[in-house]
């Protein structure tokens, strides 16, 4: 994937900035149009033709200057408004000194227009204009970004609506975008070189003696012993739920920081739907509104069953309609705290001007535990399984031999697991759900952990989240809309399955499926209208977002039920499956969604390709209208 040319002359940004404004006829000074629309909410742009100018300009969000990448002048970007069966033009016009691109997450098209570098077109080289075109086949809230270097962690991202050919079946007073991203002052490519170096260098959670003096009194000597050994011989973190904390960013709503605070004014009585999107580069979000539940009514742009709830974890590339009905003539903070507890994101909705409501504290860091490593069932706790580490010997239930610190192939006596990409009709493999296999490829120096056993965690809320006294949303909570056993969004019958692994060597920053990088891995390919079941195994510590473009991914949620979506979040130790219809051909990538771990190798490219000879891929859709989604 190119790099991204960050540290660039103040001059040449400047230009830049000065060339879009003239070239959109609004005639301001660069500074000025930052003062006006750069970070009061991004303006909403209606139609079927847009004109985008991508440039540079100097921000301050933080009492530093710093250069950052801008659409039409601003972070965010315009939010733009399209309309279901329209065909939207857009003209992006690249002003940066550097090659560019934008990618319309989560949007079924023809993937020419899917604007990844290298996959789908080009990118759009500096100075010159391209031309997307495509129709808008679906409704919801999406967003866009750009898919060249670091571009969207410096600012190059926006929302998109789409409202839908047939009313909604709920009825709002008001609609507002909350649109989450993080920060950094920091040159993306010294911070990227940064967690290459020294991956835990952001990590300010990192357990000290008075930890240890407080775990001697809660847990006792010898177990406290018992558990500071066996994560030093991991070589693991009890604290690493995020590799870029706090510490480099500030985490800003709809482009503003806590302290600027953004505010939406409603009417008491009202019925407002707030459309979350976390268009951050790193960093998972946990939502809540202190005193005020929300419905959730679509995830991903696409509706569900409603569930009303208090807080929910919102993964990096997620989006969420919420429906909340304030009837108080009073205040109410939208608090959106990071995974690791290292900072927030905060806006306000009020009543009145200038009423605000208390900010509240954040929770103490959560810290990963025998749930995050597989173990939960051993212990008593959620989750199921074991990870497989090396530096050797076992410890409570682990077993430590395969570490990818050692020599390859110590385990020479194992048998070799099968073909990781593997047909269901064949009877020789091993039932779902049975002990898990590794492919020959995790053996290595990029790998040093494996799930023995992972679990199904669809239920879990995830860690830091599981002793609320209050409802914390889940996958297993929502069904997609209309989607049913009798009558699912499309067939669950697969015609073939893939197992992958998710994997990486955290002291190394490797990151990778099956223990291959990008550099290294072959295309998937995909008969063209198959089923496939792709099964995801997490043997990392980390939770990672996985995004397939230009595909919907059912995510199968046990007893028919399906929840369709476009990335799915993936816990330390989860395995689930998701049943993919190959319905569009071309390229199309396939990643996690955290920048830098994609930045890393965990990357790969997905081809949709002619069927070798008639029906050998299996029927069609259930549902000509499966591809669309829009059960509404």
């Amino acid at each position: 994937m190119e790099k991204n040319r960050f540290s660039l002359p103040r001059r040449r940004f400047v230009q830049g900035l000065a060339l879009g404004t003239a070239g959109l006829g609004l005639g301001l000074a660069p500074r000025q149009l930052l003062a006006r629309q750069g970070h009061t909410g991004a303006p909403e742009l209606r139609g079927d033709t847009f004109h985008l100018t991508l440039g540079g300009a100097d921000v301050n969000l933080t009492g530093k200057t710093r250069p950052a990448t801008t659409i039409n002048g601003g972070i965010p970007g315009p939010t733009l408004r399209w309309r279901e069966g329209d065909t939207v033009t857009l003209k992006i016009t690249n002003l940066l000194p550097e090659t560019s691109s934008i990618h319309w997450h989560g949007l079924l098209l023809p993937y020419q227009m899917d604007g990844v570098p290298g996959l789908s077109f080009d990118g759009i080289k500096p100075g010159e204009t391209f031309t997307y075109q495509f129709p808008v086949v679906q409704n919801g809230t999406y967003w866009y970004h750009s898919h060249s270097g670091f571009q969207e962690q410096t600012g190059l991202y926006g929302s998109i609506i789409i409202d839908p050919k047939t009313p909604y079946p709920h009825t709002v007073d008001r609609e507002q975008v909350v649109l989450l991203s993080d920060w950094s002052d920091e040159d993306p490519q010294q911070l990227y070189a940064t967690l290459k170096k020294l991956s835990h260098y952001y990590n300010f959670n990192e357990r000290t003696v008075f930890d240890t003096l407080r775990d001697f009194r809660d847990k006792g000597v010898i177990q406290t012993l018992k558990d500071r050994h066996m994560w030093n011989s991991m070589r693991m973190s009890q604290s690493d739920l995020a590799d870029v904390t706090g510490y480099t960013y500030t985490y800003l709503m709809n482009g503003q920081t806590p302290n600027a605070n953004w505010t939406c004014q409603f009417n008491p009585g009202e019925r407002i739907k707030l459309r979350f999107i976390n268009a951050s580069a790193m960093t998972f979000f946990d939502i809540r509104i202190p005193g005020l539940d929300m419905t959730v009514v679509a995830m991903d742009g696409q509706p569900v069953t409603p569930v009303p709830f208090h807080e929910v974890r919102l993964g990096v590339a997620e989006t969420l309609d919420v429906i909340v009905e304030p009837d108080a003539h009073q205040a109410y903070t939208l608090f959106a705290q990071s995974i690791d507890r290292s900072g927030y994101a905060r806006g306000t909705l009020t009543p009145a001007p200038g009423l605000t409501a208390k900010v509240p504290e954040m929770d103490p860091p959560p810290l990963l535990g025998h749930t995050e490593m597989g173990m939960g069932a051993m212990h008593g706790e959620s989750g199921h399984g074991g990870m497989q580490h090396g530096n050797g010997g076992k410890m409570d239930g682990m077993d430590h031999s395969a570490m990818g610190h050692e020599h390859h192939g110590a385990k020479t006596s194992t048998p070799p697991p099968p073909p990781f990409a593997v047909d269901n009709s064949n009877p020789d493999l091993p039932p779902r759900g049975s002990a898990i296999e590794h492919p020959p490829s995790e053996y290595g120096p990029g790998v040093d952990m494996r799930a023995m056993a992972p679990g199904d965690m669809l239920a879990d809320p995830g860690i830091g989240l599981r002793d609320r006294p209050w409802k914390v949303l889940t996958y297993a909570d929502m069904t997609t809309l209309g989607s049913t056993v009798d009558n699912p969004v499309d067939s669950l019958h697969a015609d073939r399955e893939i197992v992958l692994h998710l994997t990486g060597n955290m002291s190394r920053y490797m990151w990778s499926f099956n223990g291959i990088a990008f550099a290294d891995a072959e295309p998937l390919e995909l008969y063209h209208n198959e089923r496939v079941r792709i099964t995801l195994v997490n043997d990392t510590m980390m939770t990672h977002p996985i995004h397939l473009h230009g595909l919907w991914s059912d995510l199968e949620l046990g007893n028919g039920k399906l929840l369709r979506k476009h990335t799915i979040t993936v816990k330390p130790g989860e395995k689930l499956s998701y049943l993919v219809r190959a319905d569009a051909l071309g390229r199309w990538a396939y990643h996690c969604h955290l920048l830098y771990h994609m930045e890393a190798g965990m990357f790969r490219e997905v081809r949709v390709v002619p069927a070798p000879h008639p029906n050998a891929a299996g029927e069609p859709p259930d549902d000509p209208h499966a591809r669309h989604g829009g059960h509404h």
